[in-house]
């Protein structure tokens, strides 16, 4: 047999190992096409779960970060501050003499209001919550929150407060002169609030309240302005006090809701009383009543003193309307 016969043509190797070649890629990409894929689409889907997470993290951190706080710290710095400004009940019997009637200087709707001697001398007033009032833990906590970052010399200075044996109480600087309308709405006292004295008590109230909604580190809505809340120091400088019902805004928030109207009727803006809408409308709706109080010195609640009939802003719309009453209004203040 002829060798040339037996051997292979080269047509015939290089058509085998094409053939063989060509199986071989098909067979790799078969293979590969499909890991690759499913690696894609893996990656995929686990970048898709790795961006969620990521916002999800990013937007509660922003809430967070975004939260109105009285303290505008940390809970730890929060503790040290509560800590610092924390009285010992036994401190606090011995400068009243046991909460003496003799040492009694006022009481409201929350409690009754102690004078206090320190041993080292300082005066100061203690505000005792009575076990059934209104203001629970929450207003209390809430109420030292916000006093203990507010300075102004409109606004009354919290000195400390006492959480012992179911009490809940406060302690402020000494303000002599009582409330505002200790002397807004007797008969005898009223003379001391000359025109000049009534002027520096309204300029005072209004830049209290411009601290609290403008310049304060936080922005503050009152919601129980009224004459009661209103202290006079010995030169019957006003001080705002009183800030259980007070609640913290956004900065750019404008407004509230809340099922829970709290406050005294007759201050309240008829927005807040009728449908729970607060703002800095409400309080300025407030402090429109105490002015109206302060230079008429009558109580908005009961102006007609024989059947209270007729509240003061009814009365003022009214005589409004009256351009003699209006000249003559007008030729008072002047």
């Amino acid at each position: 047999m002829d060798s040339k016969s037996i051997l292979p043509k080269p047509d015939d190797i290089s058509s085998s190992c094409i053939g063989k070649k060509g199986n071989s890629s098909r067979l790799l990409i078969v293979i590969i096409v499909p890991v690759v894929g499913t690696v894609i689409i893996f990656g995929f889907l686990y970048s898709c779960w790795l961006n969620r997470k990521m916002r999800k993290i990013r937007t509660e951190g922003s809430k967070s970060d975004s939260t109105p706080s009285a303290f505008g710290e940390d809970s730890q710095s929060m503790d040290s501050t509560m800590d610092s400004l924390l009285f010992d009940l036994k401190t606090l019997r011995a400068a009243t003499n046991n909460f003496s009637d003799a040492n009694k200087i006022g009481e409201g709707g929350f409690g009754a209001v102690y004078k206090g001697l320190l041993s080292s001398g300082l005066e100061i007033a203690i505000k005792r919550l009575s076990r059934n009032s209104g203001q629970g833990t929450e207003e209390f906590k809430n109420e030292i929150a916000l006093l203990a970052k507010l300075q102004h010399r409109n606004l009354v200075r919290l000195l400390g407060f006492c959480l012992e044996a179911k009490e809940k109480i406060l302690v402020y600087e000494f303000v002599p002169n009582k409330s505002l309308d200790y002397f807004l709405f007797d008969t005898d006292k009223q003379s001391q609030l000359d025109w000049p004295t009534r002027h520096k008590i309204i300029v005072g109230i209004a830049r209290g309240l411009l601290y609290l909604h403008e310049e304060s580190r936080l922005k503050i809505i009152h919601r129980d302005l009224k004459a009661s809340n209103i202290l006079l120091d010995s030169k019957l400088n006003p001080k705002i006090s009183d800030f259980g019902m007070a609640r913290i805004f956004f900065m750019e928030q404008s407004q509230a809701n809340t099922t829970r109207i709290v406050g005294t009727y007759g201050y309240m803006s008829p927005e807040y009383a009728m449908h729970g809408q607060f703002s800095v409308k409400s309080d300025v709706f407030s402090f429109g009543v105490l002015l109206l109080e302060i230079l008429s010195g009558k109580k908005n609640s009961c102006f007609n003193n024989s059947e209270c009939s007729q509240d003061l802003l009814s009365y003022v719309k009214y005589m409004l309307h009256d351009p003699k009453v209006v000249l003559l209004f007008y030729c008072s203040i002047v």
